[in-house]
């Protein structure tokens, strides 16, 4: 399918806006540009209503919780972890992804603001998120009340929630992985498809990676920052969702595929003309904001089986 016109658009626009490229500008402004596309465009009559959100702290971390509009009895409880390159994105960057998660599934969802790199790199965003996610389910009568706990991430935070549920896998009852980053030092053709011109460059990605692994030096298949590598029988019912013109597509749809060949349920489904990010752009794109309306869907499918 051909590039959604509105959003080739968007792209022409958020490229002429942004002037520099993250790579040639400090880390502060990147952080800047981020906050600008996602939290400084956004009118109040367009925030999404739930029930209640509250910002607090969850295993020394800062996160938000939200509680759903309406519940009748007890609801499963979500961990939802941002992208951004594990270098920016924050709380308030996502606030309306995690919301229109709350409104189209009326689970509790708890947005963690993990470490960033390259302050805080490789492992330390995904020792924060197998650390929150045990935090959360030892607390599961308290935040939803149910006994089910998910976890929901895209793109950086994809990569994070994946990890977490390996690691976690005999607690976590369900994972919601959207363009999800799943092997970071691996070729996927994708990459070259799709290396320029889509606002996710490959370009883009190198520069993520030196930031990431600033610190320790990975290994090429370590499972802590690649889970298309690691033990996946035995891992809870899963959604990924991944865009027809997105350098991670690949990645995202061999994980997929390899969690079914180990006997994982899994519901997986390439979104047609959409770019990376698509969650938040149906403000600019009808077909994007359909798009995320079914993730949400298959995720609340998920959730209500299980439930």
């Amino acid at each position: 399918m051909a590039l959604d016109p509105d959003l080739a658009a968007f792209i022409v626009d958020v490229e002429a806006r942004r002037g520099r490229p993250v790579w040639e500008v400090s880390i502060p402004e990147a952080r800047a540009q981020m906050r600008a596309l996602r939290v400084d465009s956004v009118r109040p009559e367009d925030v999404v209503q739930v029930g209640a959100v509250t910002d607090s702290a969850v295993a020394g971390l800062p996160a938000r919780l939200y509680r759903p509009a309406e519940a009748d009895g007890p609801v499963p409880t979500v961990v939802y972890f941002h992208g951004g390159g594990w270098f920016r994105g924050d709380l308030d960057t996502h606030d309306q992804v995690v919301r229109r998660l709350v409104r189209d599934t009326g689970a509790v969802f708890v947005s963690i603001d993990y470490r960033l790199a390259p302050e805080h790199p490789w492992p330390a965003a995904a020792e924060d998120a197998v650390r929150v996610v045990s935090w959360v389910g030892d607390r599961l009568a308290e935040l939803g009340g149910s006994e089910v706990l998910a976890v929901a991430g895209d793109s950086a935070g994809g990569n994070l929630a994946a990890i977490a549920t390996q690691a976690l896998r005999e607690r976590v009852h369900a994972q919601l992985l959207v363009y999800p980053a799943t092997d970071l030092l691996g070729p996927h053709a994708s990459y070259d498809e799709f290396a320029t011109g889509y606002l996710l460059t490959a370009e883009m990605t190198d520069y993520i990676s030196s930031l990431y692994f600033s610190g320790e030096a990975p290994a090429p298949e370590d499972a802590r920052h690649s889970p298309l590598y690691g033990d996946l029988a035995g891992l809870p019912p899963t959604v990924v969702a991944t865009a027809e013109y997105d350098v991670l597509r690949d990645e995202g749809e061999a994980y997929a595929a390899a969690l079914s060949a180990a006997g994982v349920h899994v519901d997986a489904v390439r979104h047609p003309g959409m770019i990376h990010g698509f969650l938040d752009q149906g403000h600019v794109s009808p077909a994007a904001a359909a798009a995320t309306s079914d993730v949400n869907r298959r995720f609340a499918r998920l959730l209500a089986s299980i439930s």
